[in-house]
């Protein structure tokens, strides 16, 4: 099971403010472990996807290339406090982590 997100939505007039601490450890699958000199597997999101009161808002395909632990901040238009907004990833070994918070 994945570690737990954070998340954050704010709203600004009527746009909302999403902000999002992802626990992953983005694996390139091209370092090497310091002690045993075994390339350590790739293990990296392959999808995040966001909505808003079940719409989708965001849809992304990520790879390799993105750092340790991502943050990923966005925002959406017509959004006002009292929306949920739901973030959720899937890596390329099938784990998968949802994160859910209201607009405040």
């Amino acid at each position: 099971m994945a570690e737990p997100m954070k998340i954050r939505a704010q709203a600004e007039g009527d746009i909302a403010n999403v902000k999002v601490l992802m626990n992953h450890p983005m694996e390139t699958g091209q370092r090497k472990d310091a002690k045993t000199g075994q390339v350590v597997p790739a293990h990296f999101i392959q999808t995040v996807t966001a909505q808003v009161n079940g719409k989708t808002v965001l849809d992304a395909q990520w790879s390799q290339a993105v750092s340790k632990n991502p943050f990923l901040g966005f925002k959406v238009k017509g959004a006002k406090a009292g929306d949920k907004v739901v973030v959720s990833w899937a890596d390329n070994k099938g784990d998968k982590n949802q994160a859910t918070a209201t607009v405040a």
